[in-house]
């Protein structure tokens, strides 16, 4: 039996939507998805004479844009974090009658004039990947006629709508468990690009060493690529000069947490018996890796659909005032 649109986006970590976009050739995921998607269709015998079917369905409210920033792409890309936030777009229109449309936008456009060009008749509001953004970079959106939901990041300095991780919580708890299961002062594993997120994260991780009496310089800090290569190769180097591993590390995200592990274990270290770590976003590669990743669960799919309700409560009540929303995270204890 021949594979469906469904099956497909289950199997390559996408939303339907953008496997239907992929597949129809259409604007909105980028050329390596789109071969991934068509490749893996072919192989499955998927039965593309079928194309028409698998395109959403025409919703009566108008459409809502997904834009995606990508200042460099060195957080954001076609990873299963993002693709599970837009998994939950996805489903958060269907749910309140909208047709999505998903478009990257990057730090060297000119934003003003890409912007003005997504505002085509029926689009009602723009949810906005900001991981990789910054206030100057989200200036020109202030003057769109349309509302706007902010999703993952936070920018202290301007009033407007959020759906971020409570990235602070997640850290806390993170931390505060290596405190009180090892009895000892936990390292940190920081990102060598600096977002928002990251940010946050560090106050959250310090907040639980000072909590606990523990001095914030005593906290040995290692400042990796936030990728599972980059933050490989990192670590190693780091070892290479003789730089002894604290006892246990809160990672800012399950790639550096990984590399790390991969490097750990090449110059002889055991895990979690020498060295333990926690990650952060409870990605797929978690129970991959061995020993399996211990995290901070962050709800994705959940998050996406929350940015959605909030953007259709703006397009009902143009005069709401801004709100904040932040998703709480959880801590998931595996072998690590």
């Amino acid at each position: 039996m021949p594979i469906t649109a469904k099956e497909l986006a289950k199997l390559l970590n996408l939303s339907e939507a953008a496997v239907s976009m992929a597949l129809n050739n259409k604007p909105g995921v980028s050329t390596q998805t789109r071969k991934k998607v068509i490749a893996l269709a072919k192989d499955k015998g998927y039965d593309f004479s079928r194309l028409e079917q698998t395109q959403l369905p025409s919703g009566p409210s108008g459409t809502i844009q997904f834009i995606i920033y990508r200042k460099n792409g060195a957080v954001v890309g076609d990873t299963p974090f993002f693709s599970q936030l837009s998994e939950g777009i996805d489903t958060g229109c269907r749910q309140a009658s909208y047709f999505l449309n998903i478009t990257y936008l990057y730090e060297d456009d000119n934003l003003p004039n890409q912007l003005s060009k997504l505002l085509a008749p029926g689009c009602r509001g723009i949810i906005l990947l900001g991981t990789e953004m910054d206030e100057h970079a989200f200036a020109p959106f202030l003057t769109l006629p349309v509302p706007i939901v902010v999703l993952d990041t936070f920018f202290e300095g301007i009033s407007a709508n959020y759906v971020q991780i409570a990235n602070v919580q997640g850290a806390f708890l993170a931390a505060g468990h290596l405190i009180r299961k090892y009895r000892t002062q936990p390292g940190y594993l920081r990102s060598s690009y600096p977002i928002g997120n990251f940010s946050e994260r560090a106050d959250g991780f310090y907040k639980a060493i000072r909590k606990n009496g523990m001095p914030a310089s005593k906290s040995p800090v290692h400042t990796l690529s936030p990728s599972m290569e980059g933050a490989y190769e990192d670590m190693r180097e780091l070892l290479r000069q003789g730089e002894a591993p604290a006892r246990c590390y809160f990672a800012d995200n399950d790639l550096i947490a990984a590399g790390a592990v991969r490097a750990l274990k090449e110059a002889g270290y055991r895990i979690p018996q020498d060295v333990s770590l926690i990650g952060f976003d409870d990605m797929p590669l978690c129970t991959y890796v061995e020993p399996a990743l211990s995290t901070v669960r962050v709800p994705k799919q959940y998050m996406g659909q929350m940015a959605v309700r909030r953007l259709t409560e703006l397009i009902a009540d143009k005069n709401a005032s801004p709100v904040k929303i932040e998703i709480e995270t959880s801590l998931v204890l595996r072998q690590s």
